[in-house]
């Protein structure tokens, strides 16, 4: 080649493509997380930026680190919600945190007997479920082992299902997250208590 400018010119280029192909090859896979990855990331409640509350120790811990690390600037502001928030003196009604990434909604209503309540999953939106004062019981099940009595409703993101699950009492200090594998069951009365007031916090799932 005549011209030695253009020869310079060509030989960068080609250590440039060889240097991005070599970047590509060695680009980080996708996170895998093992069960004994995901509680020890949990442990350290990296997630948590401060949050004295805890979440309760059911959650599906490998789902919650898929889902946090798909979508953490949208968790971080859940947890910013309910770190920065003064939950006690929310009045029940809906408010906006982030666009329609996430939403929170207030009611403080009577806790009903249990063959008065239901078995319900949701697709779209993942469940973060904090009782502000009171108690109830809630019941979670894998969907595995529920039998879907009202088929999946898009416009309202839920599904109805006959189960037998295990249940928690839930108090101030602890929330629940429930993803659309957990079919889980709220609003359980507990005895010696009429009512509570409860924040939920709907999470978009992550595609």
């Amino acid at each position: 080649m005549k011209n030695p400018l253009l020869k310079t010119a060509l030989l960068m280029l080609g250590v440039a493509a060889l240097g991005f192909g070599a970047r590509a090859q060695t680009a980080p896979a996708a996170e895998t997380w093992t069960k004994k990855k995901a509680e020890k990331w949990f442990k350290k409640r990296e997630w948590a930026n401060g949050l004295k509350l805890n979440v309760q120790e059911s959650i599906d811990k490998v789902e919650f680190a898929k889902q946090y690390h798909a979508n953490k600037a949208v968790w971080d502001k859940a947890f910013a919600y309910f770190r920065d928030t003064n939950l006690d003196q929310l009045t029940p009604g809906k408010y906006p945190v982030d666009g329609e990434n996430v939403t929170a909604a207030v009611t403080e209503n009577p806790t009903k007997e249990y063959d008065k309540t239901n078995w319900e999953s949701h697709r779209k939106y993942i469940d973060m479920q904090y009782v502000v004062q009171g108690a109830e019981k809630i019941g979670v099940v894998p969907i595995a082992k529920a039998t879907v009595i009202k088929p999946y409703d898009e416009a309202r993101d839920v599904a109805n299902y006959s189960a037998d699950g295990k249940l928690y009492e839930a108090k101030p200090g602890t929330i629940y997250i429930f993803f659309p594998q957990d079919v889980h069951r709220p609003n359980i009365k507990v005895d010696g208590v009429e009512k509570d007031k409860k924040l939920v916090l709907k999470v978009r799932v992550a595609s």
